[in-house]
C-alpha cells in the first residue's frame, strides 16, 4: 500500500485501550517520544511510564493517569510517522482521542493539550462518587434501543440516553444507576445483551455538567485555533470545524455531549478518506470500520499501528 494514492483518516483511540507496555517500544528509540511522557507526567503529577510499563491493571484503568498516558502514546506515533502518512483527509478521535486529534491537527499546541487530558482524567475520577453508570448494547437495532432508553428512563425518573453511536451494531447508553439497570432488563427481554462498562461516572451524558464546567474554563484559555494540517471530525457533530470559535464550542460540550461515531466515520468517507490509520493501542477502532463501512459497498484500507513496526504496510 502507498500512502499517497489514498486520502487517509488518522484515528486516534480512547479510554479503554490502555493496555500493559504501551508506547514503551517506541519511547526506547525516540527522544521525541519520552519528551511526551516527560509532559504528560508533569501535567499529571504522576509517574505514567512506571504505571503503564511496569504497573497492575487496577493502575492502569485510572482514569487520572490512563487519559494523559493513552495521549502520549498516540501522539507519540503520530509524530513518529506523521512523514509517511498524507495525503490527510481528516483526523478523527473517539472520546479521549479528539484531544490528539487537536494536537496533530495543529489546533491545540501539544502542552495544552496533556494538560487538558489530565485535568479531563481527574474531573472524570472526581465524579466516580455520583450516581452515574455506563453500559454497552448489543445485538439491538437503534429503534429498540431508543425505545429502551424511553421506557426506563420513564419507569425510573431517572436521565438516561445513547452516549455513543459506535456503529450499528454496537451503542452505549449512560445515566443514572437505575436507570441503566432497568435497561439491562429490558434490553434483555428484547434479545438483546447489555456489558457494564467499568467507568467511573456517566460519561457523555447532562450529568457531567459540572466538571464539563470546568473543564471548559481551561479550554478557553486553550489558544485552540483552525486547523493548519487537515481538518477534526468533531464527537458532536461528526462532522469538520474550521472555525476555531465554533470548534471550542463543540469541545467544551464534548464531555455531556453523545459521541457520533457512525456519522463520523461517514463523513471521513465522503471527504475522501479511503484508508484508515489508527494510532494506538488494541485497533479497536479499526475493528467498528466493518459495520461502518457495511453499506458503502466500495473497497477501503484499514491499518492499526500499537507499535513502529506496524506501520510497515505505509511504505509498501
Amino acid at each position: 500500500m502507498s500512502a499517497t494514492q489514498n486520502s487517509l483518516a488518522i484515528l486516534f483511540p480512547g479510554q479503554g485501550s490502555q493496555e500493559k507496555g504501551m508506547g514503551r517500544t517506541l519511547a526506547e528509540t525516540s527522544t521525541e517520544a519520552v519528551e511526551l511522557w516527560l509532559l504528560a507526567e508533569k501535567a499529571s503529577g504522576l509517574p505514567l511510564r512506571e504505571i503503564y510499563w511496569e504497573g497492575d491493571e487496577a493502575a492502569m484503568a485510572d482514569t487520572r493517569a490512563l487519559q494523559p498516558a493513552m495521549t502520549a502514546v498516540t501522539l507519540g506515533l503520530w509524530f513518529h510517522l506523521k512523514s509517511k502518512l498524507s495525503p490527510i483527509a481528516g483526523f478523527a478521535g473517539h472520546s479521549l482521542g479528539e484531544y490528539a486529534a487537536l494536537a496533530a491537527s495543529g489546533m491545540l499546541d501539544v502542552p495544552a493539550v496533556f494538560e487538558l487530558t489530565s485535568l479531563r482524567g481527574r474531573l472524570m475520577a472526581e465524579a466516580a462518587g455520583g450516581d452515574g453508570k455506563m453500559a454497552a448494547v448489543l445485538k439491538l437495532s437503534l429503534d429498540d434501543i431508543k425505545d429502551v432508553v424511553r421506557q426506563a428512563a420513564e419507569s425510573t425518573g431517572g436521565v438516561l440516553l445513547i452516549a455513543n453511536y459506535n456503529s450499528p451494531g454496537q451503542f452505549v447508553i449512560s445515566g443514572t444507576a437505575a436507570a441503566v439497570e432497568a435497561a439491562g432488563v429490558l434490553v434483555k427481554e428484547k434479545k438483546g445483551r447489555a456489558v457494564p462498562l467499568a467507568v467511573s461516572g456517566a460519561f457523555h451524558s447532562p450529568l457531567m455538567a459540572e466538571p464539563a464546567a470546568e473543564l471548559a474554563k481551561v479550554l478557553r484559555r486553550s489558544g485552540l485555533r483552525a486547523p493548519t494540517v487537515a481538518p477534526v471530525f468533531h464527537n458532536v457533530t461528526g462532522a469538520p470545524e474550521p472555525d476555531a470559535a465554533k470548534a471550542l464550542d463543540l469541545m467544551a460540550r464534548q464531555m455531556t455531549s453523545q459521541v457520533r461515531w457512525i456519522d463520523t466515520v461517514a463523513a471521513l468517507w465522503q471527504a475522501g478518506a479511503r484508508t484508515f490509520v489508527e494510532l494506538g493501542p488494541k485497533g479497536v477502532l479499526t475493528k467498528l470500520l466493518a459495520a461502518n463501512l457495511k453499506e458503502i459497498g466500495q473497497p477501503y484500507t484499514a491499518l492499526a499501528v500499537a507499535a513502529p513496526a506496524d506501520a510497515a504496510a505505509l511504505e509498501a
